[in-house]
């Protein structure tokens, strides 16, 4: 046995004593039948709401209020209980905690991208079932966890926190950067070497993967397996440079601390619900999140805050039923204002994926609203005349007049100091 793997395998286990059990359990059950899965998500969302409405007193006096009963009967009954919003999980974070008394439990919070910052108690249980998901979408890529790594996260990191996250790492066999400069991602190329995976932020991923498409580097990746994008969205033309860059795309993983990994992607390019974990929902193209697992603190029916599209179809050649995320559109965000109408946020993926599907236009961008009536939109590319007029063209399509719009090309508008956002409202 490797060291690396002794020491990952041994922190593993003090940490999580449960976390391989919930292991085997998923890659039983990820060649189970689709109506095998349903039954049992049932008789998981019964334990759990019964469970919730006995020791948390806020689920007790929602069910009241909503005269809901939770001695369900079919997955479909959940229906009848009116979603819960981030908000209310923060202004009653303690009443959502239950009573219970757990062995071991882990301080979490959200990184507070949509403006609000969600702290919350993670029991053991929870907690490997999370992990042991992870493992499960590794294990689909050959991908051992305690092999060599390298990880794009750690924004707002402070110098004297980054001594003890830097020793954790090195217990993981994981490599990390906390900035994200062009002469920092220069000196990583030399760990690529050494390499199986790479995974953290999609937006950083691929400004390396740019980076060698640019300076042309010969790049020597022996090893890798994974190059997995999370916490952000993958955009296509993200993929085209990550592809042409590292030989393989990037795959996704998707989920929020406090819903957990709620899909992952296979080896035939589909993201497959974690179903043994949590139960996804969609609303008017928004995810409701049930988290089956979690018992400190319970989620259940939780608008999370993104539009999603279930895939239609039901097979899928790595042979899994587990239903399929076709695509995550991106964040319920602050709406645009024109002159007269309000348009969601959601408009400006549909924008720039019309000019690269249909134009063959990639563009990283960033718009910006100051004032009703007005966008400025920030563009990372230099100016041609042939992409402003059909970015223009392809506004006027969704806004017509009731918007003006102004773009600027040329513009580093990604701090790294936080994660990437497409909208930013200075209205609301």
């Amino acid at each position: 046995m490797s060291l690396a793997k002794s020491i990952y395998l041994a922190g593993a286990k003090r940490r999580n004593p449960g976390l391989y059990g919930w292991y085997d359990f998923l890659k039983e059950s990820e060649s189970w039948e689709l109506q095998r899965l349903r039954e049992y998500q049932l008789q998981e969302l019964k334990r759990l709401l019964l469970m919730a409405d006995k020791h948390s007193v806020f689920y007790k006096n929602y069910f009241r209020k909503h005269g809901f009963d939770p001695a369900v009967t079919s997955l479909e009954d959940l229906k009848q209980l009116p979603p819960v919003s981030k908000t209310e999980l923060i202004l009653k974070n303690d009443q959502i905690h239950t009573d219970l008394k757990f062995d071991k439990r882990f301080f979490c919070e959200t990184s507070g991208s949509s403006g609000q910052v969600l702290t919350f108690w993670r029991d053991e249980r929870w907690d490997s079932a999370n992990r042991a998901a992870i493992l499960r979408g590794y294990s689909w890529h050959n991908v051992l966890p305690w092999e060599s790594n390298i990880y794009f996260w750690g924004y707002n990191i402070e110098a004297g926190k980054q001594l003890r996250t830097r020793i954790l790492d090195m217990f993981q066999n994981r490599y990390r950067i906390f900035d994200y400069s062009p002469k920092t991602l220069t000196r990583l190329l030399q760990k690529l070497k050494s390499a199986t995976y790479m995974h953290g932020y999609s937006s950083v991923i691929y400004e390396l993967a740019k980076l060698v498409n640019e300076e042309e580097i010969e790049l020597e990746m022996p090893l890798i397996k994974m190059i997995k994008g999370t916490s952000e969205k993958i955009y296509p033309h993200y993929q085209e440079e990550v592809q042409n860059a590292f030989g393989r795309r990037m795959i996704s993983e998707y989920g929020a601390a406090e819903a957990s990994i709620v899909a992952f992607e296979c080896t035939a390019g589909n993201m497959h619900v974690t179903m043994e974990n949590v139960l996804v929902e969609v609303e008017e193209d928004e995810v409701l999140i049930t988290n089956l697992v979690a018992s400190s603190f319970p989620i259940i029916r939780y608008k999370l805050g993104d539009y999603v599209k279930l895939s239609e179809s039901r097979t899928c050649a790595c042979g899994m039923e587990h239903p399929m995320i076709e695509e995550v559109r991106g964040r319920v965000g602050k709406n645009i204002h024109g002159y007269e109408h309000k348009y969601p946020s959601l408009t400006l993926y549909y924008v720039f994926k019309n000019l690269f599907f249909e134009q063959g236009l990639k563009f990283n961008y960033q718009c910006v609203q100051e004032n009703k009536g007005s966008l400025t939109v920030l563009i990372k590319e230099p100016f041609t005349s042939r992409g402003e007029n059909l970015i223009r063209a392809e506004f006027g399509k969704y806004f017509r007049n009731d918007v003006a719009i102004s773009i600027i090309f040329s513009q580093d508008f990604h701090s790294y100091t936080e994660k990437l956002k497409d909208f930013i409202s200075r209205i609301e």
